[in-house]
């Protein structure tokens, strides 16, 4: 898929990060007869994944909530209004209901009526970056002048159950197994895109993007529910981080190529970056396999974990806040997700 646009335009990016801070001391803390019985020393999750903290919702926090307070935010940094968005789509991995789609309450919330295209949408880490080629691709046709991307992601419950399995488990394949769901963190974002023609200068084109898979290893990373024999069903995350890491860079590295040739960039012309927030490890060894100066990228894991389809646009919105971000920059963003799919999107800024 290689989708190039001319009239699609980043309005506005909005964030709203949880409460709780919970640092992976604490997380070690929690698990210390693990560390002791696996000889393992105190410090080793920080080591392993760059991250000191991340963040956390409030127990019971609706998820429409966050995204909610997300889409106000980027709506209020933009001439749109809820009764010009053509589309809402909400992409987040954790949804509140099986249906209806939890698009349906952020849209109640932010009072988008009538004709509107609202739904959810759901592609592993990739989600808000699908999102956003699906409202682009509605506004290239010029079926609608605006839309809104949202997503909101909770790593409390997952990582509850984890520590509960890691507590009562035996093994180091199974803390191996569970490393990457201690990265998780909390938060929510929102995307406006928009046709350009609401009476502010348009900046922030986007130019397009290059997507490709690699399904055979779907089944490396994994996030869903699970029942032993005569047991409710409860939610497990098993990730194989070390085959995810190799395949994944090696995706990266063919859409990087593809990337550079859609968009008619060298290497060289792209001014920034900003990379799906994983942790130190996948940030290091995707940047060195692509021949990207480290000094391009920027990045928030450290201090809010890997908040999913969250992650990129949270990221680029307070690279943005932060003055890193500028005006006449060439910006990739380079996702990828469980699937394995990668997504790179390039936009002049």
């Amino acid at each position: 898929m290689t989708p190039r646009y001319n009239r699609v335009y980043l309005g506005a990016l909005g964030y709203e990060l949880g409460p709780v801070v919970v640092t992976s001391q604490e997380l070690e803390d929690r698990l210390a007869a693990v560390y002791s019985r696996l000889n393992l020393q105190q410090g080793q999750l920080e080591a392993w994944t760059g991250i000191h903290e991340r963040r956390w919702w409030q127990p019971e926090t609706k998820l429409s909530k966050g995204a909610v307070a997300a889409a106000k935010k980027a709506l209020s940094k933009s001439p749109v209004r809820a009764s010009d968005i053509g589309a809402l789509i909400y992409a987040g991995v954790c949804r509140e209901n099986f249906e209806p789609a939890t698009a349906c309450a952020v849209a109640d919330a932010l009072g988008v009526r009538g004709n509107a295209c609202v739904f959810d949408l759901s592609n592993a880490c990739l989600g808000v970056l699908n999102g956003m080629l699906e409202v682009a691709n509605r506004i290239e046709l010029g079926q609608i002048r605006a839309g809104l991307v949202v997503s909101c992601e909770t790593a409390r419950e997952i990582n509850e159950i984890m520590l509960d399995r890691l507590l009562a488990g035996e093994g180091m394949s199974q803390f191996a197994e569970g490393l990457a769901t201690l990265t998780g963190g909390s938060g929510a974002v929102a995307v406006v895109l928009t046709d350009g023609s609401f009476g502010n200068q348009p900046t922030r084109r986007l130019v397009g993007a290059v997507s490709l898979v690699a399904p055979e290893h779907h089944r490396l990373c994994r996030w869903g529910f699970e029942a032993a024999p005569g047991a409710r069903e409860t939610q497990f995350m098993a990730t194989d981080s070390v085959a995810v890491l190799k395949n994944g860079v090696k995706l990266a590295q063919l859409a990087w190529e593809m990337f550079l040739r859609e968009m008619k960039w060298l290497s060289s012309d792209v001014h920034r970056v900003i990379c799906h927030q994983v942790g130190l490890g996948h940030q290091e060894a995707v940047l060195k396999a692509l021949g990207i100066p480290k000094e391009k990228d920027y990045t928030t894991f450290r201090h809010l974990g890997n908040m999913g389809t969250v992650a990129l646009p949270a990221t680029a919105a307070i690279a943005e806040e932060r003055g890193i971000l500028k005006h006449g920059q060439n910006v990739a963003f380079l996702g990828i997700g469980s699937g394995l799919t990668c997504l790179m999107m390039g936009l002049e800024w």
